[in-house]
């Protein structure tokens, strides 16, 4: 499950209402005592800035207050809001309706958590987390969530051309197609007639790649219209033929690489969906690849879940905007001029045909609760020096290898689980899912997971860092057809 809540990050003041957290803010401290020991203190944060002498001054926000105020890139009061409902939906749907998840937990360790390093990723998946187990449904003695995160330089949660120099490249000339395709076009020059004589430059007006933005008027005109009247741009930024011009022009700009270019798809996305689909076939093989060995194991050492848990059954990211897009667009799945709006998600689930039994799979089924189970792989990790140091294992079984790699008796433990992705609660079809014999009978939907493999297979990078350094100056765009979703 990935979710996104998008702040602006051109036009809109730097300072806007955040909410108490600010003025309760924690930080974990090393106590001055003979034994190492840890305590929380808590803080009330303001934010200083520049006076009107270029001495030092206390930021306001737009009513004026110096307290309960965020900076760019945190999660604001109706961030947290809905992102807390988002959490409440989906545990109305895998709790009470599905009964997938149970009711009380005593830990997480059955969740795979982890976020992107931008705070309000972090801040989103912690308020849907709290939504989907609030207290209530947490033991007295429920043990801290894991939450994974990576350095900027390895994150693949989001399209990461701020260190991948060829997707860098890529991401520019598509952008410029987009310009060279729009800006002399009578859609623009509505645009700037109608919001031009607020830009910097009134001259040139509105633009692709104006300053700000076309995608960063975007961003300002979604952020404000998310809060309250003290944020809103003058009334001709909502007018609606606006909007939708803009949203239009910002997907091509930010998404059609991902539809044209199998390059765009591989360094943009592909080693995220690289992960999914191992997580997928470590959850059918029952053998650690799923998430568990990351997300159990007591402090300081890795392994199975502190309760017990042997599986993850459930994922949730806290990711963007252009992560849901990006993973849309590469299946061939993102069939809209929308731009995702706020506290979107895609679920992908990893279904099972009901009744089935696949002689080729572990003894046991998918979905099987933590109790029991083949502790075979668990056993095996655990008997070596690599769990004494806290070390991963080398991965076992399908892993990140492809379809065409395995044998017929690893092919055949895929058989009768399919794969369904939902954004927003919407189903997708995946095109070459659409197929005959590559989906469930008489749904579409319904992808079998060896055919989802398959499609995604062929943009998951080997080595993403070294494909991100190859093709340095070549032409971005692909000499043939190269058709996303297939």
């Amino acid at each position: 499950m990935f979710m996104n809540y998008r702040r602006t990050k051109s036009r809109l003041p730097k300072i806007s209402e955040c909410g108490a957290e600010t003025i309760q803010m924690r930080s974990v401290i090393m106590q001055p005592t003979d034994t190492l020991k840890w305590d929380q203190i808590t803080y009330r944060r303001r934010i200083e800035t520049f006076g009107a002498d270029d001495g030092p001054a206390i930021a306001a926000g737009p009513k004026g207050e110096v307290d309960a105020v965020c900076q760019p890139g945190e999660l604001t009061d109706r961030g947290r809001e809905t992102t807390l409902e988002l959490g409440q939906r989906l545990r109305h749907l895998y709790v009470d309706q599905l009964k997938f998840m149970p009711k009380l937990i005593a830990d997480s360790d059955m969740i795979y958590l982890r976020a992107t390093p931008i705070p309000r990723a972090l801040e989103s998946v912690q308020q849907t987390f709290w939504g989907f187990y609030p207290p209530a449904a947490r033991t007295a003695s429920f043990l801290p969530p894991t939450i994974l995160t990576r350095t900027p330089a390895d994150e693949t949660l989001y399209p990461n051309d701020g260190n991948c120099r060829r997707l860098a490249q890529l991401s520019r000339a598509f952008a410029q197609r987009t310009a060279d395709r729009w800006n002399d076009t009578d859609d623009m020059k509505y645009l700037s007639k109608l919001v031009g004589k607020w830009m910097p430059d009134p001259d040139r007006g509105v633009a692709v790649d104006s300053k700000p933005r076309l995608s960063g008027i975007m961003d300002t005109v979604n952020s404000t219209l998310a809060h309250g009247p003290e944020t809103k741009l003058p009334k001709e930024f909502y007018d609606p033929k606006g909007r939708k011009i803009i949203e239009k022009i910002g997907v091509e700009e930010w998404f059609s690489g991902y539809a044209e270019s199998k390059e765009y798809r591989m360094l943009g996305i592909g080693a995220l969906m690289g992960d999914i689909v191992t997580r997928m076939t470590g959850s059918v093989e029952r053998n650690g690849n799923d998430g568990v060995v990351e997300i159990g194991g007591d402090d300081g050492r890795l392994g199975q879940g502190r309760g017990g848990e042997q599986n993850i059954k459930l994922a949730l990211s806290g990711c963007h905007d252009t992560t849901l897009a990006g993973v849309l667009a590469s299946l061939g799945a993102f069939n809209t001029d929308k731009w995702p709006p706020y506290t979107s998600h895609i679920a992908i689930e990893l279904l099972r045909k009901k009744d089935w039994t696949n002689p080729e799979s572990p003894d046991s089924p998918a979905l099987k609760s933590s109790e029991g189970g083949n502790m075979g792989w668990f056993k095996s990790f655990f008997s070596t020096v690599k769990a004494a140091s806290g070390s991963a294992p080398k991965p076992e079984g399908i892993a990140r290898r492809a379809i065409s790699e395995l044998s017929e008796h690893e092919r055949k433990r895929l058989q009768g689980y399919y794969v369904r992705v939902r954004y927003n609660d919407e189903v997708m079809t995946i095109p070459g899912c659409a197929e005959p014999g590559r989906h469930l009978d008489g749904d579409k939907s319904l992808c079998t997971l060896e055919a989802f493999k398959s499609i995604v297979d062929k943009y998951t990078p080997k080595n993403w860092k070294a494909a991100c350094m190859t093709n340095l100056g070549e032409s971005a765009f692909p000499k043939s057809d190269e058709t996303a979703g297939y």
